[in-house]
């Protein structure tokens, strides 16, 4: 047996003479088992609510979607759309025109984006099952579909067939205008339906028909702002962004879902690696403690060290001793407080004790990457503490 490992658990399970290094390392085992559970269950939480997050802007964007690389818009040709279906991984694709414009309603005024769709777009976004009042607008109507934050802030209701509401669209081309009148492509819309996702989405767009956001931007029939596209399972997203390029002759870039929401997710990556930094500094102060602990330890053992040294045992090997020890109670105290952590989630994800409102239980995800995070984080702060620790072992000490 290694002499250093064999002396090392000899001192972890064997209490010392001194009460009071007794405390300090119950107290040390103590933090890193706190630290450790603490640790986890933050990391799940922050999983839980980054996934909560991102649940509304994955319900409502698409896997895929084609945008032009100048300009607002691009011209699609039929050729163009059969080449897109007939690549393996695509399931279905939407053509969509999207702009910012204003809508007023018995004198109220809002500006939101209109985005015009086609009759296959439920296809690629599931966006019926958002529709919190109403029906879905049909193809080829002046029916729109509204988000909840607009309707309130016009006091719009659906189906209003004695009040009219009005969108307003600048005209293209150059000069002076002379009449302001003449300066908007207007049409009055029927609201059918009001959809619900969150706060922001609410406030954004007014869903159309494709061929009315045609009439008012004034494009051409083909021409639209972008494609959507859903994918099969286990597509090859990276080849299929390569291969749109091209049918379009890189005059298009195509971004996937993470990337039409990067500021989003930079956020949320931000704020995740804030809160690790700022727990793993609390774990930082609470190895002090072992460090501490180890250094007691060490001059409550003096006498035994010398005896070790003076028969021949190196200083290495007596530095190696205490290296074990710290690294040992380490790993012991951060797989009890992960296990515990561990609980904690799984506890709180079947049985939902913590409730944010009462019907939305706090949101909490165990995965295996905040496992190796943990394991990883307390094994290396708890072995650069005991090797700090350690080092005060030297033949100055022993002499």
């Amino acid at each position: 047996m290694n002499f250093s490992l064999y002396i090392a658990k000899r001192y972890i399970f064997s209490k010392s003479k001194n009460n009071a290094i007794n405390i300090i390392n119950r107290i040390a085992s103590a933090g890193i088992v706190i630290g450790a559970m603490a640790l986890f269950v933050v990391l799940s939480v922050f999983s839980g609510l980054k996934d909560f997050s991102l649940s509304f802007s994955n319900n409502f964007d698409p896997d895929l979607k084609i945008l032009a690389t100048k300009g607002k818009s691009f011209v699609i040709s039929k050729e163009q759309e059969l080449k897109i279906l007939k690549l393996e991984g695509i399931a279905s694709q939407s053509k969509v025109i999207e702009e910012r414009v204003l809508f007023m309603f018995n004198g109220k005024e809002e500006v939101a984006v209109l985005k015009g769709v086609d009759s296959v777009y439920s296809q690629v976004n599931d966006v019926k099952k958002t529709l919190f009042n109403g029906q879905w607008l049909k193809p080829e109507t002046y029916q729109v579909v509204v988000g909840y934050g607009i309707s309130e802030k016009l006091s719009l209701g659906l189906f209003d067939f004695n009040s009219q509401l009005e969108v307003f669209v600048p005209k293209s081309g150059k000069g002076t205008i002379e009449n302001p009148a003449e300066a908007f492509n207007k049409s009055t819309i029927f609201p059918v339906g009001i959809y619900a996702i969150n706060e922001d989405l609410d406030s954004k767009y007014v869903f159309a028909d494709i061929g009315l956001a045609q009439e008012l931007l004034e494009y051409k029939p083909n021409q639209v702002s972008g494609i959507e596209l859903k994918l099969k399972p286990n597509a090859d997203e990276a080849t299929l962004k390569t291969q749109l390029e091209a049918i379009f002759n890189n005059k298009v870039f195509v971004k996937n879902r993470a990337q039409l929401n990067d500021s989003l997710y930079k956020m949320l990556n931000t704020e995740n690696a804030a809160v690790y930094l700022i727990f793993t500094l609390v774990i930082i102060l609470t190895l002090f403690t072992l460090a501490g602990a180890i250094i007691m330890m060490i001059l409550d053992k003096k006498e035994n060290l010398k005896t070790l040294y003076n028969l021949g045992t190196e200083v290495k090997d007596l530095q190696k001793i205490f290296l074990l020890q710290g690294t040992l109670l380490t790993t012991f105290g951060g797989l009890i407080g992960l296990f515990i952590g561990v609980i904690i989630v799984v506890i709180q994800q079947q049985y939902q004790l913590i409730m944010i409102t009462p019907t939305l239980a706090y949101p909490v995800i165990f995965n295996l990457q905040n496992v190796v995070v943990v394991l990883a984080t307390i094994f290396s702060l708890g072995l650069i503490a005991s090797w700090i620790a350690s080092s005060r072992v030297s033949k100055k000490l022993l002499d």
